[in-house]
């Protein structure tokens, strides 16, 4: 949105305001904005307090009556400030996954090819406990084929993929949104994955990932695209796997749910694998960048950011 966008209309709190500039430009004027009104509000409100007071301390006196019907009738004309009104996200806190042996999976000799292509020609990749690899290149380079061999989604045509013993893995894609059951709700999807977790413990689930009051009754069928995402994440989130494979996790989410998903999967201690074309989720949850080339396949000690500095390069997919 930096290098496209020169103008943002944003609908939050029931209103449109429109931002001339780009999405850095935004965000600043929207917090400059925000702490403006925040102030103005304040400042009403003291003001407010001192007339009401001064009203109720003489209200009863024949000789301050004038003054009194003055600050009443001042107090009617007055128009209200209103404090700042966001979207609230809940913060989405994991409970603890159980730990995994220091090997959680293990690729080697693999080959895959579809047809006559070749997309692996003996790959050898090893996975540790708490590593979080993000994969990178091209489209069609073969980035969620090998998370599809990972997950066991993908065989391979040759060599073997093994997962630690104690392994538990999460894998999110995007066909899994098309196997939701459009006659649930939300809550019932949930409750059918989790039949002992309670009421409470659903509805906030179902509140951080975007579903707050009565939205949780909504039939999965009229879904957006966003909020099938949305529930799918929650779903696979609520009781975590030590291992989470994720194929363009923030696709269909919105700015808000994104973040809050950034900040929670910033607190997982599993191990990731994951496939992304948004710099701030591969910069701030990647620690290990796998990039594949027509060249080769060359791995980085250290995350995306690390990868940028020593490469001088953006990730495929992040150029202008």
């Amino acid at each position: 949105m930096n290098r496209i966008v020169n103008k943002i209309v944003e609908i939050d709190g029931g209103a449109l305001t429109s931002y001339t500039g780009d999405y850095e430009f935004y965000m600043g004027q929207r917090a400059l904005a925000d702490k403006q009104q925040q102030a103005q509000f304040e400042r009403q409100q003291a003001m407010l307090a001192k007339e009401i007071a001064f009203i109720e301390r003489f209200k009863a006196r024949a000789s301050h009556a004038a003054q009194v019907q003055s600050r009443v009738k001042k107090l009617d004309k007055i128009d209200r400030v209103e404090p700042p009104k966001r979207q609230q996200t809940i913060v989405f806190e994991f409970r603890p996954a159980p730990r995994s042996g220091e090997d959680v999976v293990m690729l080697k000799k693999v080959s895959k090819g579809y047809g006559s292509r070749s997309i692996y020609d003996g790959l050898d990749f090893h996975i540790r406990r708490q590593e979080r690899w993000c994969i990178m290149g091209i489209n069609g380079a073969g980035k969620s084929t090998l998370l599809k061999l990972v997950a066991g989604a993908a065989e391979p045509d040759d060599g073997t993929v093994k997962r630690g013993p104690s392994v538990k893995m999460g894998y999110f894609a995007q066909h899994a949104m098309d196997l939701l059951e459009g006659d649930r709700t939300v809550f019932e999807t949930l409750q059918e994955e989790f039949p002992q977790a309670g009421q409470a413990p659903l509805r906030t689930l179902a509140g951080c990932f975007g579903f707050p009051g009565d939205d949780i009754d909504k039939k999965v069928k009229v879904l957006s695209g966003g909020e099938k995402a949305r529930l799918v994440m929650a779903l696979l989130l609520f009781d975590p796997p030590n291992l989470l494979v994720l194929d363009e996790p923030t696709n269909h989410l919105d700015i808000a749910t994104k973040q809050m998903l950034i900040a929670a999967l910033g607190q997982y201690e599993g191990t990731m694998l994951f496939v992304s074309h948004d710099r701030h989720f591969l910069a701030a949850l990647s620690n290990r960048v796998l990039e594949l080339t027509p060249e080769g396949i060359q791995s980085y000690g250290g995350g995306y950011t690390e990868y940028v500095q020593s490469t001088g390069r953006e990730a495929p997919g992040l150029h202008s």
